[in-house]
């Protein structure tokens, strides 16, 4: 498994495809990792879709209201329109590129709609740059996003199993 130099700000992501390590931002994005903590310190994100996942550009998972599966409101036809019961976040855009493995929160029209939604991206997406908030980093498990299956809305779609903080896991 990848080095992890700050469990604090790192998330094992558990997926049906495998296992996925992400590193934190918290300069870039304090409230984008903040709220990305606390709903995996929740289980919010446990059992949520991948709902949209284009290929050569990202997957997109975290509706942690209509997505979920096993949830009370989980609607496959409605995945993606959902958010968490949190407020939603002010923008905190950067200069940091999206390039392969960044993870990024998703929003709508509005640049302060992030909620729980977020997208990694499979390659490098520079017309998103200095619009949506990126607060991670793929450092292992690439190889298992790419494999989540494909489709805009993806049937039978692959799932998060479980997203943790790593230093909430016992060793």
């Amino acid at each position: 498994m990848a080095e992890i130099k700050d469990p604090e700000n790192t998330i094992i992501m558990e997926t049906t495809k495998g296992k996925v390590v992400i590193a934190l931002m918290p300069d870039l994005a304090p409230g984008h990792v903040a709220r990305i903590k606390e709903l995996a310190r929740e289980g919010a994100y446990d059992g949520v879709v991948f709902h949209r996942v284009i290929a050569d550009f990202m997957a997109q998972t975290g509706d942690v209201k209509f997505g979920k599966k096993g949830g009370e409101s989980f609607n496959p036809a409605r995945a993606g329109m959902g958010g968490s019961d949190k407020p939603d976040l002010k923008a905190e855009f950067s200069a940091v590129p999206h390039v392969r493995g960044t993870c990024s929160m998703a929003r709508s029209q509005s640049p302060n709609s992030a909620n729980s939604q977020f997208f990694i991206c499979f390659t490098d997406a520079p017309w998103l740059n200095k619009q949506y908030s990126v607060w991670g980093q793929v450092i292992e498990g690439m190889d298992f996003i790419d494999q989540i299956k494909k489709g805009e809305p993806v049937s039978d779609p692959d799932s998060i199993v479980s997203m943790k903080v790593a230093a909430d896991i016992a060793a």
